[in-house]
């Protein structure tokens, strides 16, 4: 059934961006964490405070009401607010905890129902894509950080540069 996979095709991909996230986070010492690269970019804290806004508005009470909640705060996702790892950590699983909540329940019937973001129509299917849109797109930048900040200390996340071919043998190509 082509949409259950849908389902659960979307389930393992946010999975996977989130342990993409988590990988990161790991191999950084607390201060690369609240690190801006350059003067009005963002540190990997602003980003995870950005996530948690964005899927805690779009995921509570996710079909039953606007996806932009008037509780949040948008704006102020961009300024400091996260003040340790413990907290970082914490907002992201919110926020992921959150996603998987909504999801998990839904099932085919649940994809072509209509719900709204910022007063905007979207079938399930489209909300969840959007979202699997969004979600990688700032986890690629909290990846991007991590590799600016340990160099040649980061430890790959996917096929290590120069590692093609032994990856390809590995896997019967």
């Amino acid at each position: 059934m082509p949409t259950l996979d849908f389902l659960h095709s979307a389930r393992k991909e946010f999975l996977y961006y989130r342990s993409l996230g988590e990988k990161t986070f790991a191999q950084l010492p607390d201060a690369d964490l609240f690190k801006a690269p350059a003067p009005g970019s963002n540190s990997i804290a602003l980003i995870v405070q950005h996530l948690h806004g964005n899927m805690m508005s779009r995921w509570t009470d996710f079909l039953t009401s606007d996806g932009e909640k008037p509780w949040r705060d948008r704006e102020g996702e961009f300024e400091p607010g996260i003040g340790s790892r413990s907290e970082l950590l914490t907002l992201w699983n919110e926020g992921w905890d959150c996603l998987f909540a909504a999801i998990d329940p839904l099932s085919p019937a649940d994809l072509d129902r209509t719900i709204r973001i910022r007063t905007e129509s979207h079938s399930v299917a489209q909300a969840i894509n959007r979202q699997l849109a969004h979600v990688p797109y700032h986890v690629g930048q909290i990846v991007l950080l991590g590799k600016l900040f340990k160099g040649e200390d980061f430890q790959s996340l996917s096929i290590p540069k120069g590692g093609t071919a032994a990856f390809n043998k590995s896997k019967g190509v």
